[in-house]
């Protein structure tokens, strides 16, 4: 295989693993005023991604890495017309984080409160950018002979755009409430799994006009099945979480996140960012990446790290395995 072609997937499949990790992370935090009837709760919440949700960020980091290396022409374009709301997402996971630490450093229940606003808004607010960011990049942008981008803002806050966040959104909220019914126990497992149905009825809603609209834009083979298998995925997700499996309901939902992803790179191969003002502007996986000499150093790089992180992930999880309850919450904690 064309090492450009290579790279090209394992960054899309950085992205699937970020969205499917991260996403859950999101869908947690935004939670928090819908299960956290009061501070116990939203400790309990909080607790079931305390241990992972740093690790789960890492796979942006890489896969942001991973991009600046292998496409650099991409990179730039992206970042340079994309600058503010990348600023946004990070200024928000930036909160969120301090908010994880802070939050507990003082007893008032108003100092509580307004960290766990963060932690809602530095959740919403990259669950609904990353699906803009996107939405934009499979549909195309304004870009100059230079493959420099030439539009602004509003041009990024189109119909297709808006409804990709809506969809990611609603998705990763979904998600987060399927792993806090699969993590917890009690009458939060149960609350969980009612909202992660409710949730799911409006999801499945944005998530078919989304893919149907990206189908009828880019009807190749492998992106109408990728979108099917999404949707199939979608549904069988919510059928488990009604009949009480919340190990398969979750399964399901890290499923139809990676198809919805993969659908998205599969619409956007062979471009890496089209334009929309005048094809001879886009840019390519051919026209894009950096040397061969550079994609094959970092392929062995990769072929040696991957695995390990894997591994080292895979660890942690087992190791955090088991169900966070109120009865693990100190009475004396704050």
């Amino acid at each position: 295989m064309d090492l450009t072609i290579l790279w090209f997937w394992i960054i899309a499949v950085l992205f699937v693993g970020y969205f499917v990790l991260d996403g859950f992370d999101f869908g947690v935090g935004m939670s928090l005023p819908f299960l956290g009837r009061d501070d116990t709760d939203r400790r309990v919440l909080i607790n079931t991604i305390g241990p992972v949700w740093d690790l789960n960020e890492t796979w942006v980091i890489v896969a942001g890495a991973s991009l600046f290396a292998a496409f650099p022409e991409w990179y730039a374009t992206l970042f340079s017309g994309f600058y503010l709301p990348l600023l946004v997402i990070l200024i928000a996971l930036i909160l969120r984080g301090v908010s994880f630490e802070y939050r507990h450093q003082r007893p008032e229940a108003s100092w509580k409160r307004r960290f766990d606003a963060m932690i809602v808004v530095g959740s919403a607010l990259p669950a609904l950018l990353w699906g803009v960011a996107f939405a934009n990049i499979v549909r195309g942008v304004p870009l100059d002979a230079n493959h420099d981008f030439a539009g602004s803002l509003l041009d990024l806050l189109n119909p297709y755009a808006l409804l990709g966040g809506v969809t990611t959104l609603l998705l990763f909220f979904t998600h987060g409430v399927v792993f806090v019914a699969l993590k917890t126990d009690g009458g939060i497992r149960h609350r969980a799994r009612k909202l992660a149905a409710r949730a799911g009825v409006v999801t499945v809603i944005a998530a078919a006009a989304f893919l149907t609209w990206t189908i009828s834009s880019h009807s190749a083979t492998a992106v109408v099945i990728l979108a099917v298998s999404a949707a199939v995925l979608l549904i069988g997700a919510l059928v488990a979480n009604a009949a009480g499996r919340e190990g398969v309901a979750f399964t399901l939902m890290a499923g139809t996140i990676a198809t919805a992803v993969l659908s998205l790179f599969a619409a956007l191969f062979p471009a890496v960012m089209p334009a929309i003002n005048d094809p001879a502007n886009s840019l390519t996986i051919a026209n894009a990446s950096s040397s061969p000499y550079t994609l094959q150093m970092m392929s062995w790089i990769a072929l040696c790290a991957l695995p390990l992180v894997l591994v080292y992930q895979g660890w942690t999880y087992w190791i955090f395995r088991k169900r966070v309850t109120r009865e693990h919450i100190p009475e004396a904690a704050h």
